[in-house]
């Protein structure tokens, strides 16, 4: 009995021991017993924490000021240095003009370093369906410190970030916050939306354009991008175009300064079971074709479009044509699903698109065009 008792208070200060690493953090946690009589307990623990100090040391000697001469005046906004070789991400829109009757690049581009130095750079291309724009500096004689790119993939609402930039011209300004939400859709330098947008909290205000979404590790999840506003000042709602997004853009202005968006040529209005219901459909998602553009891509493989109108639940709602259930065996849920699938694909390229008409689910090849400017 009392060799039980023994082993029993002795297992319980081993628990205490082995909990005593505990501080309360959500990191992993493990405990190893050495093999030797005396019971010596070791705790390793490790975790995810978000130190905006720590974040700031590490992406700040990478986060440029880039200033530009235009046609109409001058620009300021942000970037940050991609490679060893000079190249330096920005928006687009710090970049070009658009006072006239075409996106023009600008006369002259200047990037300022953290150490002081302010060189031209080239505009090796820009991407107005993103907002993301390419330069090129000289690298000899600075002190380039690349950012490592992110992956968008798996973020999630309130996750912690940071921003930095020049708002207002205050260089080298860092702001934190969370994410707020994730697959949203902003508008670009064109018609067509940019999908895929990371909205943050984290304060985003005119100068900070360009620059980096930075995640815990100092990792690039975004280029901020636009501020959704009635000010003109952040308002707790900023935006940054998604990295994925970025990589796209860039990885094309590297090889040729230019980019090419699959385009196929409709509209839709996202379909949702209430909806569903009224309608009598069968199926309760997909994208209701409620235009579809004459000699467009989709028009050429006979999708087909509204051809009447309904009110439901105070919104207007066009019927009649086909309802797009998926792209290449992607299912179209969400309203940005189309064109976010349709945008990963390269012009001349042939999708089947699963539509349903008539009661019926038939699959129809498409071949891409190249998006209009």
């Amino acid at each position: 009995m009392r060799a039980a008792q023994a082993l029993a208070a002795a297992l319980a200060a081993l628990a205490l021991v082995a909990g005593c690493g505990d501080s309360g953090d959500s990191g992993s946690e493990t405990a190893t017993v050495s093999a030797e009589p005396d019971q010596k307990v070791i705790v390793e623990t490790s975790t995810n924490g978000f130190d905006p100090a720590a974040v700031y040391r590490a992406a700040a000697p990478g986060v440029v000021t880039v200033r530009s001469i235009l046609g109409a005046g001058a620009a300021e906004g942000s970037g940050f240095v991609l490679d060893t070789e000079g190249r330096i991400a920005t928006n687009a829109h710090v970049v070009t003009d658009e006072s006239g009757k075409d996106r023009e690049p600008a006369e002259q581009v200047f990037v300022e370093f953290p150490d002081r130095n302010v060189v031209s750079a080239k505009i090796v291309g820009f991407d107005p369906f993103a907002d993301v724009a390419l330069l090129k500096v000289e690298p000899d004689g600075l002190d380039l410190h690349p950012l490592e790119l992110g992956d968008d993939e798996d973020l999630v609402p309130g996750q912690p970030v940071a921003a930095i930039g020049s708002p207002f011209g205050q260089q080298h300004s860092l702001s934190v916050g969370i994410i707020s939400a994730t697959d949203r859709s902003v508008k670009s330098l064109t018609q067509f939306q940019i999908e895929g947008a990371i909205q943050t909290d984290a304060s985003i205000n005119p100068g900070n354009s360009g620059g980096p979404l930075l995640d815990s590790d100092a990792r690039v999840l975004g280029i901020n991008q636009q501020i959704e506003t009635e000010s003109g000042t952040a308002q707790g709602v900023g935006f940054a175009i998604p990295i994925s997004a970025v990589r796209r853009s860039l990885a094309q202005l590297r090889e040729d300064g230019s980019v090419e968006y699959a385009y196929i040529g409709v509209s839709t209005q996202a379909l949702y079971p209430q909806l569903a219901e009224k309608l009598g459909l069968d199926v309760d998602y997909g994208g209701l074709l409620a235009e579809v553009v004459s000699g467009s891509p989709a028009d050429k493989a006979g999708l087909e479009g509204a051809d009447d109108r309904i009110t439901f639940q105070g919104i207007p709602v066009k019927t009649g044509g086909d309802v797009i259930l998926s792209v290449d065996g992607r299912k179209v849920v969400r309203p940005e699903d189309l064109s976010s699938y349709i945008a990963s694909f390269r012009p001349g390229e042939k999708v089947e698109v699963e539509v349903l008409r008539d009661d019926d689910v038939e699959t129809v090849e498409v071949t891409l065009g190249k998006r209009p400017d």
